[in-house]
């Protein structure tokens, strides 16, 4: 085993869940983007994600998700797949979000929490993925990546850290 392999190991380390809400409607032309529902394809994926996560064992300890009614509704279908126990905290800093704010809403995390799952919106969530990792991933709806944070509290998290992108699942690939 390489040396910086085995130090790595000894690190506390912290993951990060992040998924784009599932595929949203444009039925409704004049509804405000904020309020824009899931469509059948969305309905779909989001519990299949929430399956995927137990399959992996990567439930979450908080889901915290954005206020968009289609990202809420993306919460709490992959709750209830995953038998996440609580409710979805939801966030207006997670709508249309840079990824800085994803960060801020990481850093007021207890340190307890292990592996949060954070649903938010492209192009920031993408970004995110980008500036932590390095990774040129595209994020399509009900995209979940796993990224492994060596911090041992989340206020000492930047988007400077050296992350690693653990895994990504897409729901097309899954059918």
């Amino acid at each position: 085993m390489k040396l910086c392999t085995a130090w790595r190991m000894l690190m506390p380390m912290k993951t990060l869940l992040l998924l784009r809400h599932a595929k949203s409607s444009w039925d409704d032309p004049e509804l405000d983007d904020h309020d824009r529902p899931l469509n059948k394809r969305g309905k779909r994926d989001a519990p299949r994600m929430g399956q995927l996560l137990v399959e992996q064992n990567l439930v979450p300890d908080c889901i915290v998700t954005s206020t968009a009614k289609r990202a809420r509704k993306t919460a709490t279908l992959v709750a209830e797949a995953s038998s996440y126990g609580s409710q979805p905290i939801e966030t207006p800093e997670l709508f249309h979000a840079a990824p800085e704010s994803f960060i801020e809403v990481l850093r007021l995390l207890p340190s307890q929490i292990a592996r949060p799952l954070l649903i938010g919106h492209n192009p920031g969530i993408e970004e995110l993925l980008g500036r932590l990792t390095g990774s040129d991933e595209n994020m399509a709806t009900a995209t979940l990546a796993q990224i492994e944070l060596p911090v041992a509290a989340w206020d000492d998290l930047s988007l400077s850290c050296a992350a690693k992108l653990a895994n990504i699942w897409r729901p097309r690939e899954l059918e």
